[in-house]
């Protein structure tokens, strides 16, 4: 499916020429990217990348954050199939572009650069990608974010971290989901939380409950710091919030 992440399979004898071409092709996405984000920071958008493994509860969260913050949100949905994500976040009171991959497993710099042309997200927004639901490839690839967020449901076990160590280690904060579901699960929250830091040493954790609300304004009050770090500082309708 994708040469530059290695999902096509494991290369036993990689060739120079295969090597130099898929750090040709990173190479060309980071540089979009950044182009992507310095054009978001011209009008104070701030960008954050969201990934998880399918079914851990990425679109629900963002359902509640759009109902809840007072910054306008603008979402950009990655999937390999259907609008239904896009559709649920429309009808949580956010703008929303649908991006399918077909049989890609992420999205890169280039989708998210014609998805935003589209979308046209409001100066002082909130920007949020939701990654197509897989624990490797988006760690590789940067979209112009300005910030990532990866969740885990306590449903996956305790051991993601280190299965998925590429993903953990990009983290700029762990989501832990679903965590009314605790008493019924084998999950070592201690163990899960150390696996992440020692990963990406200091990473903020939070355990949280999309469903029960447990835990949502820890995540509420994340956000707004990051919004505030990068200037955002608009209400939904664009209009500016006094200090």
């Amino acid at each position: 499916m994708c040469g530059t992440c290695g999902c096509d399979g494991p290369v036993i004898a990689a060739g120079t020429e295969t090597v130099s071409v898929e750090q040709r092709l990173l190479a060309k996405n980071d540089d979009l990217a950044a182009h992507v984000r310095a054009s978001l920071e011209e009008r104070s958008i701030v960008s954050v990348n969201l990934m998880s493994s399918p079914g851990a509860g990425k679109t629900s969260l963002l359902e509640r954050t759009v109902a809840a913050l007072e910054v306008a949100v603008g979402v950009i949905e990655g999937d390999q199939e259907t609008t239904y994500d896009a559709d649920r976040i429309r009808a949580a009171g956010a703008r929303a572009v649908q991006v399918n991959t077909g049989s890609g497993c992420h999205l890169d710099a280039s989708m998210v650069h014609r998805a935003l042309h589209e979308l046209d997200p409001s100066p002082g927004s909130l920007l949020v990608v939701e990654n197509v639901g897989n624990l490797v490839c988006p760690a590789l690839f940067d979209v112009g974010e300005h910030a990532r967020v990866v969740i885990v449901s306590v449903t996956e076990g305790d051991d993601k971290p280190v299965k998925y160590p590429h993903m953990f280690a990009a983290a700029d904060l762990v989501v832990v989901n679903k965590t009314d579901l605790l008493p019924y699960v084998d999950l070592d929250l201690d163990r899960l939380v150390a696996q992440a830091r020692e990963l990406s040493p200091g990473v903020g954790v939070l355990p949280l409950s999309v469903r029960t609300g447990e835990g949502l304004d820890a995540w509420y009050v994340w956000l707004a710091a990051l919004l505030e770090k990068k200037g955002a500082d608009r209400d939904r309708h664009g209009n500016t919030i006094p200090a």
